[in-house]
């Protein structure tokens, strides 16, 4: 299944909302990706540009933007980032496939 990291940054109403009711989001988010067929491997809360980082198994990219949707309609988000993630095995598989690709940069 593919992963995928996604990146939430709070707006101050998201923010407020921690404050005055302290929870880990992590376990609260938890029960929508599995509805969608994910699985949460791990999540943090963090300093800096993001509030919270995950890593998540999903079915396919379809999925990912489900969640990105809902996650971005609740209304206390104010920045939410999915990267797809690979493998070291599908790194090094898409190597090679651009090595085999043809692929000619333009004249410089």
């Amino acid at each position: 299944m593919p992963h995928y990291l996604i990146q939430v940054a709070y707006n101050t109403s998201g923010t407020a909302g921690l404050v005055k009711e302290p929870q880990n989001r992590v376990e609260r988010v938890t029960p929508a990706i599995e509805a969608l067929g994910g699985r949460v491997e791990c999540g943090y809360f963090a300093f800096g540009e993001y509030d919270i980082c995950l890593i998540c198994e999903m079915p396919d990219n379809t999925s990912a933007a489900a969640f990105a949707l809902a996650a971005g309609a609740g209304g206390t988000v104010a920045s939410y980032r999915t990267t797809v993630l690979l493998t070291p095995d599908e790194a090094v598989e898409a190597m090679s496939k651009a090595a085999e690709s043809g692929y000619e940069p333009a004249p410089g």
